[in-house]
């Protein structure tokens, strides 16, 4: 399938077809094959940028709590401080709120 774009058409289809972060091709024909359907174009950049970024805050979450073992581990030689325990289970709970939030966005992609 062919068609022609003017300059400006070009233009914003490649840069709908960036934020999408897919080839200009792909952009079109799927754009073509919405249409086609009578639905609505999906817009799914921003929650794929947003399930990026939940999946580095998690494993950064995760990487402090192998510190926070580490620091127990150390600690196994006298009783560790108090606020240790505070940290680490608020720890636990950032990466099961991350991770529920990234299972979350990832059932919404397509």
């Amino acid at each position: 399938m062919r068609f022609s774009l003017s300059d400006e058409e070009h233009s914003l289809v490649a840069s709908a077809a960036a934020e999408e972060r897919l080839a200009l091709g792909a952009y079109a024909a799927q754009a073509v094959l919405v249409a086609a359907r009578g639905s609505a174009q999906p817009q799914h950049g921003l929650l794929r940028e947003a399930l990026k970024t939940v999946m580095h805050a998690a494993g950064q979450a995760r990487r402090i709590g192998v510190n926070l073992n580490q620091a127990v581990a150390a600690g196994h030689s006298g009783e560790p401080p108090p606020e240790l325990w505070c940290y680490i289970e608020a720890a636990a709970r950032t990466v099961q709120h991350l991770d529920d939030l990234g299972e979350e966005i990832r059932r919404r992609l397509p």
